[in-house]
């Protein structure tokens, strides 16, 4: 259907009356009927943009949701960087110059391991039951003694031992408990000279028979000592005086009372 141009329009009575109305009530009515006229498009509006954003809404959540499925991101699947392993190139824990191992002690240095030490062979003098052969059985004690306090094997040094000797008892003790969680090496003495070479009498029976003191001054080296993560170096020469009492039982000699003390002391 046309609608005719508003000039064209036929004036009704109501609309004349209207027209002639005041100005205030027209803007009132005019004002009234716009509003009234607006409402439904203003909602109609309002849910439009609601539904622009609900969509849009729903595509964003939509492709996360496809993102996490298809592409999981950094906020989906956190990364874990696993712990960058030892390389050749790595600087191992150090304590005092030294390595820190697994066990927490520090490492001893190779070329000062353990089996770098010998284990000293017993003389032919010392198989003699002599005074120099008492002599000689004494000074291999000593070596023994040394070869224990750098390798933690006191076997040697008890077998030449009488289990009465506190003296051996003490040092075996002693290195046994240093090597528990540390290690020695570098330790030395030597002998400077004989300063007395007798035998011993029974004393009441607490010396057993065939035996004979043997008397040294040495010059002895502490070197070097750990106990855990702490490092002792003592590379000074150190003059000390040891007596030994050796006894010729069962075809060999044997240590059954010793003593060690610093040469200004005797």
């Amino acid at each position: 259907m046309k609608v005719p141009p508003l000039s064209e329009r036929p004036v009704t009575e109501e609309d004349e009356q209207d027209f002639l109305a005041s100005p205030s009530r027209r803007k009132k009515c005019s004002l009234a009927d716009r509003r009234a006229a607006l409402r439904p498009w203003a909602i109609g509006v309002g849910l439009t943009v609601l539904v622009a954003v609900a969509a849009v809404g729903a595509y964003t959540l939509g492709a996360s949701i496809g993102s996490w499925n298809d592409r999981p991101s950094t906020a989906a699947t956190p990364t874990v960087h696993p712990a960058p392993m030892p390389s050749a190139s790595s600087e191992p824990a150090m304590s005092g110059g030294y390595e820190i191992g697994p066990d927490g002690i520090l490492v001893r240095p190779a070329e000062f391991a353990a089996d770098t030490y010998t284990k000293p062979e017993l003389p032919e003098e010392a198989k003699e039951n002599t005074e120099r052969g008492a002599e000689a059985a004494a000074e291999h004690y000593l070596a023994l003694l040394i070869y224990s306090w750098n390798t933690g094997d006191t076997q040697p040094l008890a077998d030449m031992s009488d289990p009465s000797s506190n003296f051996a008892k003490n040092h075996i003790a002693n290195t046994q408990e240093m090597y528990t969680n540390g290690w020695s090496f570098g330790n030395s003495v030597t002998v400077q000279e004989v300063l007395r070479l007798e035998a011993v009498s029974s004393q009441d029976g607490t010396i057993p028979p065939n035996t004979v003191g043997v008397r040294f001054r040495v010059s002895a080296n502490n070197g070097t000592r750990c106990k855990g993560q702490s490092i002792i170096v003592d590379d000074s020469e150190h003059s000390s005086t040891i007596t030994l009492f050796m006894t010729w039982k069962d075809n060999r000699w044997t240590e059954v009372q010793g003593s060690a003390t610093d040469h200004d002391d005797e």
